[in-house]
């Protein structure tokens, strides 16, 4: 498997947290294998076990809005989890689903994962949106 950059097209390279993070000392992130461009400052972790990518290369920018959209994204399908006893699984296919329709993609196109900063932001709006509506109504 190889990964483009998507910020200057160069081959992204199989490393671990070592070189991502190489101040930290979290003995299980270091050892995780991620892909990177280490020029562009871009990277993308791994699944659990494997080297599959957990959605694309992010820079600085696009790392903190992915942080954004999911700080206000999960809070919707955490919350499924506890009030309807739903599986973590199900309840997030739920809420992606939800969001796909509010964001007028295609569900399969919906994680937060793949997104750009247009739409992370989008996701932080939308998000924000509904629960302002459900606190004033």
């Amino acid at each position: 498997m190889t990964l483009a950059c998507p910020y200057c097209g160069n081959a992204a390279a199989l490393v671990t947290g070592r070189e991502v993070y190489p101040h930290r000392g979290d003995r299980d992130l270091i050892e995780k294998p991620f892909w990177a461009c280490l020029p562009c400052g871009a990277w993308v972790g791994c699944h659990p076990g494997t080297t599959s990518p957990l959605g694309r290369l992010a820079n600085a920018e696009l790392r903190k809005a992915k942080m954004a959209a999911h700080a206000a994204f999960d809070p919707f399908w955490k919350a499924k989890m506890r009030r309807d006893g739903v599986p973590k699984k199900k309840a997030r296919g739920l809420a992606y689903k939800w969001l796909a329709g509010q964001l007028g993609i295609a569900r399969e196109d919906c994680h937060v994962g793949m997104m750009d900063v247009e739409t992370c932001r989008r996701v932080v709006e939308v998000c924000n949106g509904f629960r302002n509506r459900r606190v004033v109504a």
